[in-house]
Formats: C-alpha cells, structure tokens, sequence
C-alpha cells in the first residue's frame, strides 16, 4: 500500500539521461544565478494594528529602514515578505527590538460625514531574530547531495530578487506589470493590458537559474467612472435611464475597485467601492451631524465644494462599509491606476490579450534579454547587499531532436503508412486504420441561414469524405434534415430522435450519428445540446459551424471525418511500432495508459463545482483508443475525489466502485485481459502539490486493483504534465533553417533532460509538436513514482510517440493525448452542469430546487456537490468527447 507519511515517499531519482535522437543546442530563458556565501538571517516581524494589506506593511517597513537603518540595523538593507518575515545578510544587533512608525495615510479613513483630515497612523513593529537561514543545504541539493529543496532558502532569495521589482511596478503573482514596459494596448470595455515579466527562482542542474519570461495581464484603465460605465455599457449613459441588468453589470465590475475622488482639488483621496446605491443620486439624503440635520447629496456638494452635480439620475457609488456608508456620486471618481482585473474576460478581450502576447520566438527572445538587462540585476542594492550575481546571458542547453514514429493506415489505401515531416502530415491516399460505421444517421439545423437544400447538399458531402476516408458510412440520412429554433433544442432533439427510432428500431437498430448544423453564435445551445445528446438520449453528435456549411473546404471536411470516425468507435491511425510490439515497456504485456485533469471555474465564480476527468486507453497493443469518464467535485479541489470510492449498499453490504475501476473493468472487456501496467498520466498539478497528489491517488489507484482480486497490483508510473510553466526554449541560431520550423520555433521532438532540470529527480521538457504562431511552450513531464523503470529514453520516446496517436488532426500535439483527451472530457463535462452552476448563461440559481432532478448531492468537508448526469453507457464507451 502507498506509504502514509509524505516524508516516506521519494520521488524517483533520473534513471541517468537520455541518449536517443539527433544532438543539437537550445537556449533557455534560464539566467544562471550564483549562490552568495552570506550568513542569511531570519527574523519574525509583527506588526499592530494588524492589516491585511501587503502594501501597508511594505510602507511601514520602507519607513523604518528609512528612519533607522544606519542607526539601529547596522547599516543592513534588509528583504521584507510584506507579511511576517524578514530576512538580512548578517546579524542585526539585538536579538528583538520595538520601533513607532507613522505613516501619512493615503486611503480614506471611512467614517460618516464627507470630510475628515488627513490621517497620520502609528504603527508598533517587533522585529525579534528567528532562525539562521541556511545555504550549505541548498548548496549540497543542488549538487545533487540531498534530496529534499530547502525551500525556506530558495524563499529568501526568491524575495531578496523581488525586493526591487515590488517597489517599482505593480505585482501579480509571480510576474511584474508597468505601463512603462511596453505599450499599453485597450482591451474593451473598460480594460487595457499592461506588458511585464515573470521572474522565479529555480534550482536546476546547472545550479541556481532564475527564469525570466515575458507576460501581460488586464488591467482596468483608469478612467473617469461615468466613462468606464458608458464602455461598459456600451451606450451614453444619460440618454435613458439604468435597466435592472445595467445595474447588476456595473456593480460586478466595480465591487472592490478603488477610485479617487476628482471635485477636490489636489485632496485625491482614495476610496474603495462597496457597492451602488439603490436610489438614484436626486434622491440620496444623509445626515450631516449628529443634531440630525439631513441633507441631499446634490445640495451638500452644491453648498461643501461649489460643485454642480450633471448625472442626478445615475445612482451614488457606495465606499466603506454598510453601518455608516459614504456616497460618492460617479462623475467625481476616477479609476485608480495599476488595479489588476481578474475576473474572467469576455472573447473579445481574449483576442486582444492574445494579440498583445502572441510574440515570434526571435523576438520575445529579444525582449527577455533586455527584460533581464533593464532589471539591472548587477546593481540592484538588494541583489549586492545579499551577494547574488546573475548572468545576463540565456543558459545554452544541450539537446536532442527525436525521429518522428511511423503511422500505420488501411492497407487498402494508395499509402499503407506515413512517417510525418517537422509534426505534421496529411490524408491523402490514405484510409483510416479501422473505419467505423453509421449506417443510421440523421441532421438537424439550428441555423435560420441554411435552407434545406444547403444542409442536405453539405451532409452529403460529408457522408462521402468519410467513405473516401474509410468509413462504412451511409449516403443518405433516416429522414431528411430537419431545420428548428434554438430555444426548442430539448424538443426538437427528442421529437428527431423518436421519429428516426420509430423507423430504424423495427429492424433492432440505433441511431449511429447526429449531425447538427449550428449558428455561428450560439450562445449556450452548443452546451445544451451536448447534455440532452450524452446525457439523456445516448447519442453521439458531431457540430458544424453555419460558415463551415457555406465554405465546405475539402480540409475541413476530412477534420470532421476524423472526429466522426472515434466517436462512432473507430481509430483513425495507429503506431506502427505498436502493431509490430516495439514499444518498450507497453508492447511486452497488456499495458493501459490513464490521462487524468481537473479543471476549475473561472475566477470570480465561487459557487461552481470543479470537474475531474479520467480516460484510459481501451485497446492493445495499439494504445489509440480512449473511453472518458467525468465527476464533478468540491470547487477549486485538485485531488481527484471519485478515483476510488467505497459506500454502503442495504442490498450489496459494502461496495466499491470509482473511475478506476470502471476504467479497468472496460479495458478487461474489450481486449479479453488484464492490465499488467498501468502508466498514468496527470495533467494540471503544480509543483507545490506533488506530494498531496502522488499520495492520495496512487493509493486510489491500488485500492481500486486491490478491489478486482485480492493481489492484483500491477506496476503503476506516474507522470505529471505541466504546460502551465515559464521555461521556453529557443533555436541556437534563428538563421539556421535546419534547426528551426516555419513558425521559427524550435523542431517538434526536441526533448531537453540536463542542465535547467531537476538536480536529481527524473524530469524532462518536451516539445512534441511544430509552433504555428507565437512562441512554442514544451510540456514538462515529472515522473512522481515508477514501478515500471522506465530508462530515460524509453519514457522521452514513447511520450513523443504518443503525440502523434492525437485522433482530431493529423498533426502532433503539444501534450500527451490522453492528458489531452481528458482535458476536453472535464471541458465538455461543464455542459453537463445544472444551468444555475454552469458558466454558460444566465446564472438562475434558486429557479430550480437544490435536488433538481432527484439526485443526491454529496458533500466533501461542508460543501455539497450536486453530481454531474450520468453518461450514457454507449457514449462511455467512444471518444465523444473530441
């Protein structure tokens, strides 16, 4: 069983490196950073009053280095966590002292009345040592000597680096945002985005690096309020007055944003918004001393500031809190600059950002490096008081391009197999290894643009690229295409599928295949319609976009060949290697690779489930095959929950069940064996939860054999895969067209296992496929246990491998298809989710009952989870969701 002690489990040490492919050199965006030799000093600060904000306490800190840090702190620059720590090159001299501090508040003290003075705070700092930070540890990890990071060091010298950076732009995280570092570009409604960079402090082969990577983020511009509600409303507000959804739009987008107020001369005093009033401003009065005289808003500014107010109609913005509120009405606020907008961004915005990232290799490449040269590391007071040197060169990297696997198809096509060219090949002449069949199919069309003749003439066309392609596929439909509105998708749906049942299930058949032709803006019908489809009819659909109708490229029409092609139960292509049992450590013995994702709301949504996902490949030796299976569980939690389940049955007694078992339980039926391996996977983990992870559901993944038969314990390994990091790589040369792709990215294959990996555990970073635009991100894969011993080489090659098995396009992929698969399947799954917790559409919670349906929720510590509907065994069984 899996060791209960995190402490126990070790990570597996690298099997020694990969030696496989053609040699080549990369470079990094890893800076080499050399470890100082100082004496690191750790001392506890405690601050009163207490506050939340790392700001406030930076200022006070700031001050009293300012006041005392030759007189009583030895002339020592010291690095501040902005929270409880504080950290110094060298011994103060006292073991504990206390120190006044008063700093000029900016922000409104929010009392009543309209008017206070400027306030002065006094803070009570308590600087006492804590712990001598040590370096001989991290020295010795980083050769290779000890096995665990002492992260308390790497701490320090990560904030020791973020000292200078804090202090001159805004941080997010782990990057830094400025107007001043690249041109701010608008975004809409109200937002910009503000160009800056990433900075974090690894410990590598090579010893410390600091990984430096280009970045940008929205932030709300800093207009006037009236004019950042008019973009956001997109209309001049003083026309006509506030509908009830205009006001819940502007009071989400301004809750909690700080505004300063412009009707007074210099005193821009700054206030954060609580909310909007519910009256209009005409109507606001409030008392103005305690003898209870009243007065309204517009006569007070009137007779205090001299101030006419225009916008009487509009409502106040409501600062402070609700006992004693402070109205502000919205033509005398402006936006306070640099305020991070981290709410979710509509697809407009997304595109901008996109636009604003989106940066060829060569250049974002160029930008990095003066990133690190503007940084100024070599004169950085904090960097020379605690000895860090940084190079200012990219680390140059030695790597290897490995060849891409030979794909096998259908002997009867004019090319039996194909060895893809730099990631990518095609289907020309070619069929698919295992066609699948729809011999009963049928078309509805949501689209009020495609007459009938259109819709029929492009399934037509359809039908027959997918028997060109190699599929048993059926000319004509059940019953002609049907055309529906949208809002009667449920009906429409049910009332189609009757009538082609009604026909087909005399001769004891089902329905193989919906077709459905959508507007290009649907709105939540995509969604809808997959639930009713998987959930409740049992019954796979393939969409087509309106403008895809009208254009009917032969292109598009063979990627939808693809998708068609496994969600009816076929395989488009399969490894040739696989097929002549080469793979090592998969063609040997059954063998079922697991891909495994959760995905969590969007911020800014607390209510909502996240969604696991779990596939698994059902067939061997050809590992192309891979059923999916969905869970929604507590929000924002990152282990899976239902890997494993045990529960009470008044029948059955004690019964286990879960996604792993499922899983094992299908592979078993469909191939007639036994896994004898288990490779798993893991998508979506960061490096903090390696260990939570690993544990809980390698113990899931035991307990779930263990439950087949008593010793059933097939070796597992289990990989994690990141694409959510910052190291990129670069071509040596970006004038060398041999070393680089059309995109000027580094080659597909090029895998990279030294020098800015682990010290000593088994990790590596992979770019498996070919860059279209921007720059590529290589996977990284960590391996977090291996039964299975997998040499470097064997585990490197078969991940690229397995990047071209990816059912949807004829291209590799950027990650491993079953981590891949089950990131659409958790993706698809959100559709599946009650319309008031889903995030499509309108948000109606409470319209329907909390046991909407009849289904028990289930609770994980206090939060119910309302399960997700089941899938329907058939659509289980297929890749429904590509």
């Amino acid at each position: 069983m899996a060791p209960a002690s995190s402490k126990s489990v070790r990570f597996p040490l690298r099997p020694g490196k990969g030696t496989y492919g053609d040699r080549c050199v990369v470079k990094a965006n890893h800076f080499f950073a050399e470890l100082p030799d100082k004496d690191l000093h750790q001392y506890d600060v405690s601050i009163t009053p207490e506050v939340t904000s790392r700001g406030v306490n930076r200022a006070v800190m700031a001050e009293l280095v300012k006041l005392y840090r030759y007189s009583q702190l030895d002339g020592r620059l010291p690095a501040y966590d902005g929270r409880k720590s504080l950290y110094t090159a060298g011994p103060l001299p006292f073991p504990s002292r206390t120190f006044e501090i008063t700093l000029q508040d900016e922000e409104e003290s929010l009392g009543g009345g309209q008017v206070a003075p400027r306030r002065e705070r006094q803070f009570r700092v308590v600087i006492k040592f804590a712990a001598r930070a040590d370096l001989h540890h991290l020295a010795m990890f980083l050769a290779g000597r000890q096995p665990d990071a002492p992260q308390e060091a790497l701490q320090v010298l990560d904030i020791v680096l973020r000292e200078l950076p804090t202090a001159r732009y805004s941080p997010v995280g782990r990057s830094f945002y400025s107007p001043n570092l690249g041109r701010r570009q608008k975004l809409g409604d109200g937002l910009e985005s503000w160009r800056g960079f990433y900075q974090s402090i690894r410990p590598t082969q090579m010893g410390l690096s600091l990984n430096i990577d280009m970045s940008s983020t929205a932030f709300i511009e800093p207009l006037p309020v009236i004019e950042f509600v008019a973009q956001l409303l997109c209309r001049d507000i003083s026309v006509r007055p506030l509908s009830d959804s205009d006001r819940v739009k502007i009071k989400k987008a301004l809750r909690g944003i700080k505004v300063e107020v412009t009707h007074r001369g210099n005193m821009r005093r700054k206030y954060r918004i609580s909310g909007l009033t519910s009256q209009t401003t005409r109507e606001l009065s409030f008392p103005v001393d305690d003898r209870g005289t009243v007065k309204t808003v517009v006569q007070y500014f009137l007779e205090t500031y001299g101030f006419n107010i225009q916008h009487t109609t509009l409502p106040c913005l409501q600062v402070g809190n609700q006992q004693r509120p402070n109205y502000l009405p919205m033509e005398v606020c402006k936006i306070v600059e640099g305020q991070r907008y981290s709410k979710r961004l509509n697809e407009k915005q997304i595109t901008a950002l996109l636009k604003v990232t989106c940066q060829r290799p060569q250049q974002r490449e160029k930008d990095i490096l003066q990133t690190v040269h503007h940084n100024a590391y070599y004169e950085d007071p904090y960097a020379q008081e605690f000895g860090i040197k940084i190079d200012e060169r990219l680390a140059s990297v030695e790597a290897r391009v490995l060849p891409p696997p030979r794909l096998k198809y259908h002997d009867s096509g004019r090319e039996k197999d194909v060895l893809p060219r730099i990631g990518q090949w095609n289907m020309m002449n070619k069929k698919m290894v295992n066609g699948g069949r729809v011999h009963h199919w049928a078309c509805i069309n949501f689209s009020r643009n495609v007459q009938d003749n259109a819709a029929r003439n492009f399934c037509h066309e359809l039908a027959l690229m997918c028997q060109v392609s190699g599929m048993d596929f059926a000319p004509e439909p059940v019953l002609p295409p049907l055309t529906a509105r949208p809002e009667h998708v449920e009906r429409a749906l049910k009332a189609r599928y009757q009538d082609a049942m009604n026909i087909i299930r005399p001769q004891g058949r089902e329905l193989d295949l919906l077709i459905v032709i959508l507007p290009d803006n649907n709105g939540s019908l995509y969604g809808d319609l997959k639930r009713i489809c998987e959930t409740d009819l049992g019954l796979v659909s393939q969409c087509c976009l309106t403008k895809h109708v009208f254009k009917m490229s032969k292109q598009y029409l063979a990627n939808v060949a693809l998708k068609i092609n496994v969600k009816v139960g076929g395989r488009n292509t399969v490894l040739v290697d696989a097929l002549s049992r080469r793979i090592p450590l998969v063609s040997d013995r059954p063998t079922i690779i697991f891909g495994a994702d959760v995905t969590h709301p969007h911020p800014g949504e607390d209510s909502s489930p996240s969604i696991a996902a779990v596939v698994a490949s059902q067939d061997w030796p050809e590992v192309t095959k891979y059923a999916g299976l969905v869970s929604a569980q507590a929000h924002r939690q990152e282990l899976i929950q239902d890997l494993f389940k045990v529960w009470q049955d008044p029948q059955r007694g004690t019964v286990t069940g879960g996604m792993i078992k499922e899983l094992l339980i299908s592979f078993k039926r469909a191939t007639g064996q036994k896994p004898q391996r288990i490779i798993f996977y893991r998508d979506g983990v960061s490096e903090g939860q390696f260990y939570q992870v690993l544990l809980y559901e390698l113990d899931a993944i035991r307990k779930a054999c263990a439950s087949l038969e008593p010793n059933y314990q097939p070796p597992v390994t289990f990989v994690v895969v990141q694409k959510r990091h910052h190291t990129r790589l670069f071509a040596n040369n970006h004038n060398d067209q041999r070393t680089v792709d059309r995109s000027g990215n580094i080659l597909p294959g090029t895998v990279v296992d030294s020098k800015i990996c682990h010290p000593t555990e088994f990790d590596f970073y992979l770019c498996s496929h070919a860059g279209i635009q921007g720059t590529s991100r290589p996977a990284h894969y960590h391996v977090l246990w291996d039964e299975n011993k997998f040499t470097a080489d064997e585990l490197q090659t078969l991940t690229n491998n397995l990047c071209y098995t990816y059912a949807r396009c004829t291209r590799s992929v950027s990650i491993v298809p079953p981590a891949y698969y089950a990131h659409l399947a958790a993706f698809r799954a959100r559709f599946y989710m009650e319309p008031d917790t889903s995030d499509s559409g309108s948000m109606a919670s409470g319209a329907r009952g909390p046991q909407q349906g009849g289904r028990s929720t289930r609770a994980f510590g206090n939060v119910a989870v309302r399960p997700l509907p089941a899938l329907k065994e058939n659509v289980k069984r297929v890749m429904f969701y590509c």
